[in-house]
């Protein structure tokens, strides 16, 4: 019977944690993060779940002689944008997942 309570005081932590965990990423979810190509020529702005809100590209970004150009400075603020995501993930819930080997966390 002793066990039943230590079983019942780690579900109830358990629980406790899905649920700060739920809040943590909710939180992470809501914020922005900007990304900019080396120049600062373009800007790419990406919720915390990954999705793109905003791409800014400035008019002199664009050489119609020369598309790649436009195109490399594009993924280089997406690319910019979502490590600041991926950096700021593993910071806010990495702490639930120290010691498992989660792909992708």
């Amino acid at each position: 019977m002793r066990n039943m309570g230590n079983m019942g005081n780690m579900m109830k932590q358990m629980r406790q944690m899905q649920k700060k965990m739920e809040e943590d990423q909710a939180n992470l979810n809501a914020q922005s993060f900007t990304g900019t190509s080396p120049d600062q020529m373009v800007q790419a702005t990406f919720t915390g779940d990954r999705k793109m809100t905003d791409l800014t590209i400035k008019p002199e970004a664009i050489d119609p002689d020369d598309p790649d150009m436009l195109a490399d400075l594009v993924l280089a603020a997406v690319n910019d944008a979502l490590t600041k995501v991926d950096e700021t993930t593993k910071q806010t819930l990495g702490k639930y997942t120290q010691g498992m080997n989660i792909p992708g966390m």
